[in-house]
């Protein structure tokens, strides 16, 4: 799991704790991740304990509760190592929800179904979009954190170009190309209703509702 180790890398300068651990990530991944739930990151930090990963130690504090205190052990070097040396890989596919989104407004064979879908996403990817580019402005002295704006930015201008696609593939030369696939899904549709139901008319009903 990718935050495990990023925790991993964040202790291997120092031992570190919680809410340390908290700020230094969000300090290094930038605005465009979002904050990182404490609870969260006790969690993993428990999972990494309890795999060997890291170690923990209790140190009091005078005034301020005690304080846990995680170190990166020798296996925890090594499983960061293997970590690095592999590729990332996309973790869900290329499984989106616009995508399905995209798919059931086509079956709907409707124009403005369709066109509306498309057009409240693209509003929404140039708000993010603009969002983006207000981060930018605080960040550049980070060049990490600024690389990762900039994959962000890339990301949802690759998405504002698959909604032009769809508009283009789907909607130009007056909707033909919706109005073929439409076309083509009826005659499985009308296969379905015209499938024989049950003697009783009630049944029958509920068979024509559905």
């Amino acid at each position: 799991m990718a935050i495990q180790h990023a925790v991993l890398a964040l202790l291997t300068d120092r031992p570190s704790y919680g809410y340390e651990l908290k700020s230094a990530f969000e300090s290094s991944i930038g605005p465009q991740w979002g904050p990182l739930n404490i609870g969260h990151l006790y969690q993993v930090l428990d999972r990494l304990s309890r795999d060997g990963l890291v170690t923990s130690e209790r140190v009091t504090q005078n005034v301020k509760p005690d304080r846990v205190v995680y170190e990166l052990t020798e296996a925890g070097r090594v499983e960061l190592r293997r970590w690095l040396d592999e590729p990332a890989t996309r973790s869900g596919g290329f499984r989106d929800d616009f995508f399905l989104k995209v798919m059931a407004a086509a079956r709907t064979g409707d124009a403005l179904v369709l066109r509306h879908v498309l057009s409240r996403q693209r509003t929404y990817l140039l708000h993010e979009l603009r969002n983006l580019q207000n981060l930018r402005g605080g960040d550049d002295d980070n060049l990490v954190v600024a690389l990762l704006l900039t994959a962000a930015t890339r990301h949802v201008e690759a998405d504002l170009a698959f909604v032009g696609d769809a508009e283009e593939a789907l909607l130009d030369n007056g909707a033909a190309a919706l109005a073929a696939l439409r076309a083509r899904l009826r005659p499985a549709s009308a296969t379905v209703d015209a499938a024989p139901t049950s003697s009783d008319p009630e049944l029958a009903n509920i068979e024509g509702d559905r």
